[in-house]
């Protein structure tokens, strides 16, 4: 399937079913937001890297204006629905302040292991505890999946954008796994770290190396 969307731009990666609040300033942003919200439209939100515009975003419908500013401003929920992928960007649209794009919807497999899933549950949250870090998903555990999980385990931007091209749930989960793999040894020596830092300058009980055995 592909058709025409109006695009919102921005320095984020937004995942299916992720709920994102945004105030909305600009003046073709307000324009587009109150377009879409009349009209029942959905807008897209590609991710800006380095400033430019990647190829791959996601589409969100508005949920809710929560909040409408004297100067025109609005806050406003939104909820992500499907992974775009843009063939083509037009960037002037005739009464328009607001720029669009000509996108596709990838297919997309999202059937995995749950043991898979599980363990990598337990691996966040064993991430969580090591930092201090207190997080409620809102979801039971047996509903998460690897979306839910991308931004609470120390993602960079780039490396979310990464995961938003694996059109693979079996990838994007294996992605994660590798990254808590490789970040909890080092909270681990980040630990030990403190406690050398704490036992400077403290009387020391150790033992010494006897050289007759």
């Amino acid at each position: 399937m592909t058709n025409f969307i109006p695009i919102f731009p921005l320095s984020i990666v937004v995942y299916p079913d992720e709920q994102l609040n945004l105030h909305i300033f600009e003046p073709r942003y307000k324009q587009l937001i109150a377009e879409c919200y009349e009209g029942g439209r959905e807008f897209g939100i590609p991710t800006v890297i380095n400033n430019e515009m990647q190829d791959f975003g996601t589409l969100v419908r508005i949920t809710e204006i929560s909040k409408v500013y004297e100067g025109g401003e609005l806050d406003i929920k939104t909820q992500g629905q499907k992974v775009f992928r843009i063939l083509e960007v037009v960037q002037e649209i005739p009464d328009k302040l607001y720029s669009g794009a000509i996108v596709n919807y990838p297919e997309t497999r999202e059937d995995a292991n749950p043991e898979v899933i599980r363990r990598l549950v337990e691996g966040v949250r064993e991430l969580h505890r090591a930092l201090k870090v207190t997080k409620d998903f809102r979801k039971e555990e047996n509903d998460l999946r690897s979306y839910d999980l991308a931004h609470h385990v120390g993602l960079t931007l780039e490396e979310e954008y990464r995961l938003l091209n694996f059109l693979d749930e079996r990838q994007r989960l294996e992605f994660i796994k590798q990254h808590v793999a490789k970040v909890l040894p080092m909270l681990a020596e980040m630990d030990k770290l403190k406690e050398k830092i704490k036992l400077n300058g403290h009387f020391k009980n150790l033992g010494g190396l006897d050289l007759r055995s």
